[in-house]
């Protein structure tokens, strides 16, 4: 019984939260070079988590482990400059299809959220990342500060993917951008 039950509630959270097991509904771009996807990433913007409402600083980044996993470390103060540094340490998983820009990203067992990477400039210097759900995204770079037609550029690819961009947030980055 116990084990019914234990199965019916797995279940029913991978049905909620949506585990990605299916192409993404989002288009994600052509091909990533997963190798040169690795690093540090600023997060610029976002619609955030309830993790990262209020993130300053943040800077997620990725390393490529020997079973071809992805270790992510999200590094934020939450609610100001001045605030401790909090970390999360959730492993992305590069999907069979989508070339690279399609993961599943696990922050806690067995649920993995879908991470699809929308749009990435081609010398790996800015990057979106969203989801089919249109619920989160991140607007990312590999510096803490991009300039506001660069911004602007990104707001308007958000838009065009049918995300509502009054929900956008950009996240103030700080001297010490998270480091």
């Amino acid at each position: 019984m116990w084990r019914r039950l234990r199965l019916s509630v797995l279940s029913l959270c991978a049905a909620v939260l949506g585990c990605s097991s299916q192409p993404p509904r989002i288009p994600p771009v052509p091909r990533v070079d997963v190798p040169r996807f690795m690093g540090d990433w600023y997060v610029i913007a976002h619609i955030p988590t309830a993790k990262e409402k209020n993130a300053y600083d943040a800077l997620e980044s990725y390393a490529l482990r020997k079973d071809g996993r992805i270790q992510t470390t999200f590094r934020y103060r939450d609610g100001s400059f001045d605030a401790p540094l909090e970390t999360l340490h959730p492993v992305g998983t590069v999907r069979d299809y989508g070339n690279g820009a399609i993961w599943d990203m696990q922050f806690v067992w067995p649920i993995q959220a879908e991470y699809v990477i929308v749009d990435l400039d081609p010398d790996y210097q800015r990057t979106i990342v969203g989801r089919s759900k249109r619920d989160y995204v991140w607007l990312m770079a590999r510096t803490p500060q991009i300039s506001e037609a660069d911004y602007q550029a990104g707001l308007s690819k958000i838009r065009a993917l049918g995300y509502d961009v009054s929900q956008i947030r950009r996240v103030p980055q700080g001297a010490n951008a998270s480091k």
